[in-house]
């Protein structure tokens, strides 16, 4: 069973940074499309980027330039580095994993911007 460990949340000041980590249990990680969505309170859940197995990544438009998502097979876990952080970037990020027919997700970890 694949499972999805979210860690790096917490409160920032607007401006700061955090470096968000999904730690990913079992086999197949290089093989897994990775991506990150948020959730903020009394939103939609929305995506805010991914990246393939290739390398390829993907942004939402309200994040490029300012958030930056890799990932490391060797360690089996996908990070989201996360600049000039504004207040409505608060919300619960979580992390998904999927490959085909097969779709993952971990618990989440909340980022607050906030002064």
């Amino acid at each position: 069973q694949v499972q999805l460990v979210e860690s790096g949340g917490g409160l920032v000041q607007p401006g700061g940074s955090l470096r968000l980590s999904c730690a990913v249990s079992g086999s197949g990680f290089s093989m897994y499309t990775m991506a990150w969505y948020r959730q903020a309170p009394g939103k939609q859940r929305e995506s805010v980027a991914s990246i393939t197995s290739s390398g390829n990544t993907n942004y939402a438009d309200s994040v490029k330039g300012r958030l930056t998502i890799s990932r490391d097979n060797a360690k089996n876990t996908v990070y989201l580095e996360m600049n000039t952080l504004k207040p409505g970037d608060t919300a619960v990020y979580c992390c998904k994993a999927s490959q085909l027919f097969n779709m993952f997700w971990g618990q989440g970890t909340q980022v607050t911007v906030s002064s």
